[in-house]
């Protein structure tokens, strides 16, 4: 089920909020298992065939944890980090074999110079969102910062049905106490009011901005790589560029007003990226929270920056590639994560040169607002140029694409109906990409408005004032959205893929 679709807004969420909140008032047990309740149904009506893999999944693990905490209780710390491993070993087993199985098959059979057909796995969607999840839950049982238990809300944690999907990655320290407090199950007009605005904000990036300069992609990637001109690939790949960030940026805008509705407030996941001053700011602002589990769970446990500079910058590497890897079984997307590794490590060489603090931060040597463009400037033409490789179907498409970009003459020629409606395109493709950039680098976001502390006096405003003129003003905004998606076929999620 998606977000922007009536089944969703019109049936499964109105009936959703409406048993959540009035069993709320007779039991907060109640509530949270009709939650969980209400979360598995939303993933099963995308299929009841990967369903028992999910539930299969919390059992295994929420059993794993329990174990974890038994030993560690019992004074057994080697039984505990037994325990903990046999856990890993089963998540990423999984992850590993419908992720990973095909690419690995096809690869081996060519590095022996043979052709084996790929098994035809079919990802089950979430996997990868839902299993780092549990990842982070086991280690930090085992780390000893894991003190609820209680099998309703372990469950409505893993399948929580805002984040379950596509992200955020949510931890359990963050979620579980929002659970079962009671002034989540305290019903507000004015935090539905906020919510429902949250949501509208995203509905509107994903439909209009993202699916509307989604049109000038797939020309440039999967028909005309082998023959484009310089321009028609800039306009392609910035096509994408911005396709992918309001994509996802609506995507995080949707999942944060939707849980807001209930009460419970997800970790910010996306924060203005393409505003970024350098690599390291932008996987500050990029996927917040893959970018917190890659440190904690990955960075760190290599040695992170505790073993010296080479070691500090291979493990910035294999992390990175790895990062690159989780979104999927390709080599474009290897590529893509150790394009990055390569960012990050020139950005924390170079800062440490000019001597900025361990952490990547500017110290005062780096300053001024020439540099500061500068920066600004190199770093969206290097996560442009990365792009690439992520869209591309092959690397072969990604090189067509780049030698376009850079080798490639810059105008088409008219001569015939076909180069004509190139040339129409192309221009459509421009004005898009300006309209979109001027929004990403010129307004605020979502949760620049709602900080140091807006976001409750926003919630009182519109619960002490009348929110009638409001909802029906976003209710109108929000089904004519969704009439336009529903015209135009509706659209996945990009990474819903990932």
């Amino acid at each position: 089920m998606l977000f922007n679709s009536f089944a969703f807004f019109l049936v499964f969420l109105p009936l959703s909020l409406t048993g959540y909140f009035v069993l709320s008032k007779y039991s907060i047990k109640a509530s949270i298992a009709f939650l969980l309740f209400a979360s598995v149904c939303f993933y099963g009506y995308w299929s009841l065939t990967y369903l028992p893999l999910l539930l299969g999944s919390i059992a295994i693990n929420y059993g794993v944890g329990g174990l974890i905490k038994r030993c560690k209780d019992s004074g057994k710390e080697s039984a505990a980090k037994y325990v903990l491993n046999a856990g890993l070993v089963l998540n990423l087993g999984a992850l590993v074999f419908f992720k990973y199985v095909d690419f690995l098959v096809v690869n081996v059979g060519a590095l022996l110079g043979q052709v084996w057909s790929p098994f035809g796995i079919i990802l089950p969607i979430g996997i990868s969102f839902f299993t780092f999840t549990q990842i982070a839950y086991l280690v930090d049982c085992q780390a000893g910062k894991v003190s609820e238990y209680q099998a309703e809300n372990y469950g409505l944690f893993v399948t929580y049905f805002p984040h379950l999907i596509a992200g955020p990655i949510i931890h359990h320290k963050d979620m579980m106490p929002q659970f079962v407090n009671p002034a989540t199950h305290i019903f507000s007009t004015g935090r539905l009011a906020l919510g429902l605005l949250i949501f509208s904000v995203g509905l509107f990036k994903k439909v209009v901005l993202a699916d509307g300069v989604a049109a000038f992609v797939a020309p440039v990637f999967d028909v005309h790589h082998a023959s484009l001109t310089m321009a028609e690939a800039w306009v392609g790949v910035l096509a994408y560029t911005f396709q992918l960030y309001f994509d996802f940026s609506g995507y995080c805008d949707m999942a944060y007003g939707l849980s807001y509705m209930f009460g419970v407030v997800l970790p910010v996941n996306f924060n203005s990226p393409y505003k970024a001053r350098s690599i390291i700011d932008f996987w500050r602002r990029w996927h917040i929270t893959l970018s917190s589990f890659l440190k904690d769970y990955l960075y760190v446990p290599l040695g992170g920056n505790r073993l010296g500079p080479r070691r500090r910058y291979l493990n910035l590497f294999i992390t990175m590639l790895l990062g690159g890897l989780w979104h999927g079984a390709n080599w474009t997307f290897i590529v893509w994560g150790a394009l990055h590794g390569v960012y990050l490590i020139a950005n924390h060489a170079l800062r440490h040169l000019l001597g900025a603090d361990v952490d990547g931060r500017d110290s005062r040597k780096i300053s001024g607002a020439l540099m500061l463009v500068s920066g600004a400037s190199l770093t969206f033409l290097s996560v442009v140029l990365a792009w690439v490789f992520f869209r591309a179907s092959s690397v072969v498409v990604a090189m067509d694409i780049l030698k376009a970009m850079s080798q490639g003459t810059f105008t088409l020629q008219p001569g015939n109906l076909a180069g004509l409606n190139r040339i129409m395109n192309l221009q459509a493709g421009m004005l898009w990409v300006l309209t979109c950039a001027g929004i990403a680098f010129l307004t605020p976001n979502v949760y620049d408005v709602l900080a140091h502390g807006k976001r409750i006096g926003i919630e009182r405003r519109l619960q002490a004032q009348s929110s009638g003129i409001l909802f029906g003003f976003l209710l109108v905004i929000i089904l004519l959205l969704l009439a336009i998606t529903e015209t135009r076929g509706v659209s996945e999620f990009l990474y819903f893929n990932f």
